[in-house]
């Protein structure tokens, strides 16, 4: 089993080997697969330590500067921190100010928009005659109403009218029906009291008094009917005219009405006096906070000079960055946090340091001097190149 379990172990290492990485901070030469007496591969050797020297100045210059702003700042604080408290407090003052109009701004800035931009700039060149045209869109709005209640209300009172206008023709063809039922009726019942009368010999005399009245009563029940159908008919021709002019005087009203609507709605992009009175409002609330804002940008500016003229004052260096530290000068556990990171900070920065000054340039300036002892007859080549490489590198 022991031979079978180290096969597969070779066989698994061998299908997918391990490569052990070597520690990539340390530098290492190594002159064992370096032919020295070879004039390209010397230099080449030489030059590579000179770019590793060059590669650590360059590193070491760009860390220096960050160092030194590092340690400037430190000092800054530590100015600051040995004030007296008067001065101190004067600070202070200066940074809540400051806090203060920035948590402002902040709070503008995200708070959501009531207005576009677009929509600003259109009420603001509209602003002197927006209420006139809330008051006139009200206007004109309401009006409209008015006139289509009373168009509502003429087009009932035509359309009652011309239901009784059918009536009264309706009772116009009944009543001329009835006059002529009646005039045949008289006249059979006076032929029936005839042959009576004349065929049978019958005293038929009452009779003949008897059709002539119900005939005289019915027939002139019939024309008052009539009568009063044409007189009635005639006064609803005349109201269903008076009607149809008064409702085109409205609809005249109308038409001109809602054409001022319609220019009034293009010429202040909206739909409803509504909607302007709204946008106006917001547009008030806009101008107001703009104006806030403004305000509070030269508030600011205006407090943070006169914290920088404070800090150039006590001899502070950068006084630019504190205008970003603000919470720093207003609380000193941010200051002491701040000063924590600092010291942290320019601790990495002095250790990259070192590490490029005594590792990186020191090995490889150790590199070319043991080269130039142990092979003195390439020594004068050697400097040489550090020669030329450093005239090519200032």
């Amino acid at each position: 089993m022991g031979i079978i379990q180290k096969f597969l172990e070779w066989k698994k290492n061998r299908e997918n080997p391990i490569y052990e990485i070597d520690d990539w901070n340390e530098i290492v030469y190594d002159r064992d697969d370096l032919q020295i007496n070879d004039k390209g591969q010397r230099q080449e050797y030489v030059k590579g330590c000179l770019e590793q020297i060059a590669e650590a100045s360059k590193e070491l210059e760009n860390l220096q500067f960050e160092y030194n702003m590092v340690t400037s700042y430190l000092k800054d604080m530590e100015e600051i921190e040995a004030l007296p408290e008067g001065e101190k407090e004067i600070l202070r003052e200066r940074a809540k100010k400051i806090d203060a109009l920035e948590n402002q701004q902040s709070g503008y800035r995200e708070r959501k928009k009531r207005m576009d931009e677009a929509q600003f700039r259109q009420m603001e060149r509209m602003e002197e005659e927006v209420l006139e045209g809330c008051r006139k869109l009200s206007e004109a709005e309401e009006y409209q109403d008015l006139i289509k209640r009373d168009l509502r209300r003429l087009d009932g009172e035509k359309q009652a009218y011309y239901f009784r206008k059918n009536e009264l023709h309706r009772i116009l063809e009944d009543t001329r029906a009835m006059a002529v039922v009646c005039s045949t009726a008289v006249v059979v019942c006076i032929l029936i009291l005839m042959v009576m009368q004349f065929g049978f010999e019958m005293n038929t005399k009452l009779g003949y008094f008897a059709a002539a009245a119900l005939g005289a009563v019915a027939i002139t029940a019939i024309f008052v009917k009539h009568n009063n159908s044409v007189t009635e008919l005639a006064r609803v021709d005349n109201a269903i005219g008076r009607l149809i002019r008064l409702q085109n005087t409205v609809k005249i009203r109308y038409v001109n009405n809602t054409n001022l609507l319609d220019y009034l709605y293009l010429k202040y992009k909206v739909s409803s006096a509504g909607e302007l009175s709204k946008n106006w409002q917001q547009y008030v609330e806009e101008k107001e906070e703009r104006e806030q804002y403004r305000q509070a940008e030269r508030d600011l500016d205006l407090y943070q000079k006169e914290l920088l003229h404070e800090l150039r004052r006590y001899q502070v260096k950068d006084p630019m960055v504190w205008l970003h530290q603000i919470p720093a000068l207003l609380d000193k556990k941010e200051m002491i946090e701040i000063r924590h990171s600092l010291i942290i900070r320019r601790q990495s920065l002095r250790r990259r340091m070192d590490y490029n000054k005594e590792v990186i340039a020191g090995k490889a300036q150790a590199e070319i001097k043991d080269l130039v002892e142990k092979y003195p007859k390439y020594a004068k080549e050697i400097l040489s190149i550090v020669d030329d490489y450093e005239k090519d590198f200032s």
